[in-house]
This record gives C-alpha cells, structure tokens and sequence, in this order.
C-alpha cells in the first residue's frame, strides 16, 4: 500500500479485513448448535485479531487488555466442559460482559475505580457500535480516495464492468437456448444447480457476523477515547438526607416487620405454619423462596443508588446514611437465611433442578456482593465496589462449572429416599450430557419404572449426541456419546414400552 495512505485508512481497512474474515469464521462454524468447540474457536480469532491490530498500529490500552483477553478465552473454554444450556447460556452473557469491559480497556480507560455505570455505559457503547460502527468504519474511517489506482487495478474494475453489462444478455440468451434444445436445458441446469435459500442464509450469517465483530473493533480502536476521565463528570443529580433517610428507614421498617414473623413462623416450626397459612412445611417454603430472592436482588441498587444520591452531603450525613444501610443489610441478611432454609426443605421435599440450583447461587453471590459492598462503598470507598462485584460474578460462574449443576442434581436427587419422592428418570435424562454418567453409574439401584424412564431418555439423548458435527465437538457430550454407544445393547433392553413411557 502506497505512503501516501494514512495510518487512519491502513487501520480502518484492516478492521474490515478482519470482520470480514471473522464473518467468514462464524458462518462456517457458529451455524451448527448447540455450541462447543466452535464458540472457543471464533473466540480465539477475536481475541487473536484485536491484540494483532492493537500490536501492529501501536495502539494505546490499558494494562487490563491482556488479561480480559485470558479470561475471554476462559470463559469461552467453558463451551467446551459442559453441556447444561442454563449453564451455557450464562457462559454467553459472561463472555458478553467480558467483551464490553474489554471495550473499554482497548480504548486506553483503566477498570479499577470505576463505578457501576461506567460498565454499563461500556457496555451500551459496545453494543451500539458493534451493531452500526461499520457504517462509519466504511463510509468516513476509510478515505477511500487515498487506495493506490494502478493499471492492474482498472483492468479488474474494467472487467468486472463487462461482467456486469453481459449478465442480462447471459440470461436472456441462455433462456432462449434452454428453450430450444433439451440437452443443452439439462447441463444448465446442472451446472448451475444451486440452493439459492441456503446461499442467502450464508450470506446473511457472514453479513451480520462481519458487521458486529468489524463495528466492535471499529469502536474500541479507532473511535477516538473519552476526552473527560470516566471518573470524573458525576450527574448533578443529588438528595438531602431526609429524604433518603426516611426512604430507606421505611424500607427498614418493612423488613424487620418481614424478618419478626419469619423468626416466629419459619424458624418456629412447622405447626405454626399449618396453624397460621393451612400450608405444609415444604409448601410454604416452595411458595417463598424466589420471592425472597428477588427482594434480596432489588436491595442492593437501591443503596446503591441511595449512596449515590447523599454523595455531596456532609460526613454526618454520610454516617446516618450508613448506619441505617447496615441495620438494612443485617435485616436482608435474616431475609437471606429465611430464603436458604426454605430452599434446604423445598429440596428435602421436591428435589434438586435447575432453576433451584441457579436461584441458591445467586443468592449465594448476592451474599458476597453484599458482604463487598458493605466492605467498600459503606465505608467510603465506593469505586472498589464495582470492580469487585463484576470479578465475584465470574468467580461464581466458575464455581458453578466445577460443581457440575446437571451431575449435581442427578447425585442429589438419587441421594433421596425413594419413599419421600420418586426419581424422576424423565427429568434427570433430559438434562445435559454430564448427567449422562451418574445416570448410567446409578441404573442398576433403580426401581423398574425409573430404569425404563431413564433408558428411553438417555437412548433419546444419544440420537441428539450422534447429530453434533465437529463444530459442536464438547468434552462431556463426546464422553456421554461414548458411554451410550457402549451401553445401547442394555439400555434398549430396559426402556419403558411405548403405553408405559
């Protein structure tokens, strides 16, 4: 390319050529599902062609990039361990998460110190600019004027004109030929036998991909930084301390009414239940804890909020608020062991599942983010909190793959006395495949019923195993595979007749 090209165009043009060549990535392997190998493979080539174009034109980021690189790729790993779709699917959101901090970072902006809305506007920023950035990438970061006009390069224009002009005569001509001899009809439309559905499907996989991923890097690499510090510029929005006060103290006033009858009712007994609401144990239980978790949820913006707002009043001020927020999060802290303790008999009656394995972890990170923001912006230090929030999330996602959700149901519930609550085999077989070998481990304990129940479904997970191609290539479906390979003989021996299944 010709000196006379700026450093703009050169970098603008390389955005394109990689979107480009991601869109060309993702079409051939995002197209297949569920995802596994090929989520870690495009990962790869976007991490590989943002430290190639930030290498290359020398740009300026923060300290964090390599390391929000590292953990883009672990996250991504993730699709290739387990095969919970709950699970994967916080996989995606995290990688999600990972990608706009990340924008933030590559345009030269440190994540310590930041506050909550900083990710969230990164994170708006990424989204928009990866959805319409390579409009601008195309249309005003590309002086196109500037690229090199040799001879070689008109003759392909030149020919591709011609190209242009003759298409309709082709048609037309060809048409006539078609018509005429039946032969001649036959080899055209052999030659051009083409499944003109599945080529706009390409297409249209390879446009979207490339938008996204060139807009992404267009935004983060030649979108100009933010000329204001992101610490700097706070709303001027901003309350006295009567008003929040009186807020936050009746919002108190409500949980200890909440937390007097969970201390007399749940904690009581469960006579006092039946007496009370006319609802076993495990009814009550079952019928409250989501609830609770979602109250727990909606605290912590509202201190946080409620910190934000009494930020420019004075020490005093300051202090009252805190010591109501403490009284606030030692009452939420009773709500949250009401909550724990009617998930430990919901499970005790009904088992273990998904969404009761998921609502335990975020109440178990609700705790620790808490705990951190009692730690941090309760006593003044604020811009620690977030940081830390963000980094205990991950933890807890990495925390849920080592736990295993889908084995950990299956233990769970086969742990249980079949005279409480049946195994339900349905159920547990139509988990992911890391259910697969608990499942096959357990079989010959079960009663008749559960066998046949877990045979027919393990045998209808194997047809869905034996489907991946090796784009959705995946550690624990490629190890379940080879168990129901090996175990088909005896599994079809044990699956429910049709009337009974």
């Amino acid at each position: 390319m010709s000196a006379t090209v700026s450093a703009r165009t050169r970098l603008g043009l390389e955005v394109l050529g990689a979107g480009a060549a991601l869109g060309v990535a993702g079409d051939a392997l995002l197209r297949a599902m569920p995802w596994g190998l090929n989520a870690l493979l495009c990962t790869i080539g976007l991490v590989a062609a943002a430290a190639w174009l930030v290498r290359r034109h020398r740009v300026a980021v923060s300290a964090d990039a390599p390391w929000l690189g590292a953990a883009a790729l672990l996250v991504a790993s993730n699709f290739v361990a387990r095969d919970s779709g709950t699970l994967q699917a916080f996989d995606t959101i995290g990688l999600t998460i990972v990608l706009a901090v990340a924008f933030l970072s590559m345009q030269g902006v440190g994540l310590r110190g930041r506050q909550a809305w900083h990710y969230v506007r990164a994170g708006f920023d990424a989204a928009v600019s990866a959805w319409i950035g390579l409009f601008p990438l195309v249309g005003r970061d590309v002086t196109w004027s500037e690229l090199p006009r040799g001879r070689r390069l008109g003759q392909v224009r030149a020919a591709a004109l011609g190209g242009i002009l003759a298409f309709p005569l082709l048609i037309v001509f060809g048409g006539l030929f078609s018509s005429a001899d039946a032969v001649f009809h036959d080899v055209v439309a052999d030659l051009f036998a083409i499944d003109f559905g599945s080529v706009l499907g390409h297409l249209a996989l390879f446009g979207i991909f490339t938008a996204l991923t060139a807009g992404y890097l267009r935004g983060a690499l030649l979108r100009a930084t933010p000329s204001r510090s992101l610490t700097e510029g706070d709303s001027q929005l901003f309350l006295g301390i009567i008003p929040v006060a009186t807020a936050v103290g009746l919002v108190g006033l409500l949980f200890l009414m909440f937390v007097v009858i969970q201390l007399r009712y749940l904690f009581g007994g469960a006579d006092l239940i039946g007496t009370a609401t006319g609802l076993t144990y495990a009814e009550y239980a079952r019928r409250g804890f989501f609830e609770l978790v979602t109250a727990s949820g909606l605290v912590l913006p509202v201190l946080a909020g409620a910190d934000w707002l009494v930020r420019n009043e004075s020490r005093e001020h300051q202090r009252t608020f805190r010591q109501l927020a403490v009284v606030l999060i030692l009452l939420l802290a009773v709500v949250m062991a009401s909550a724990l303790a009617r998930m430990r008999l919901y499970v005790g009656a009904y088992g273990l599942s998904e969404d009761r394995v998921y609502a335990t972890a975020f109440m178990l990170y609700l705790v620790a983010v808490f705990a951190w923001f009692a730690w941090t912006t309760l006593r003044g230090q604020r811009r620690r909190f977030a940081f830390g929030a963000l980094v205990q999330g991950f933890a807890m996602l990495g925390a849920l793959h080592l736990v295993n959700p889908d084995a950990l149901i299956v233990r769970t519930n086969l742990a249980r006395p079949g005279s409480e609550r049946p195994f339900d085999g349905w159920y547990a077989a139509s988990l992911g495949a890391d259910a697969v070998p608990p499942l096959l481990d357990a079989l010959p304990r079960l009663d008749e019923r559960a066998k046949c129940h877990v045979a027919a479904g393990l045998l209808d997970q194997r047809r869905r195993l034996e489907r991946d191609d090796w784009r959705s290539w995946n550690f624990a479906r490629a190890r379940a595979r080879g168990l129901l390979h090996d175990q088909e003989a005896r599994l079809r021996a044990l699956r429910c007749p049709k009337n009974e299944s």
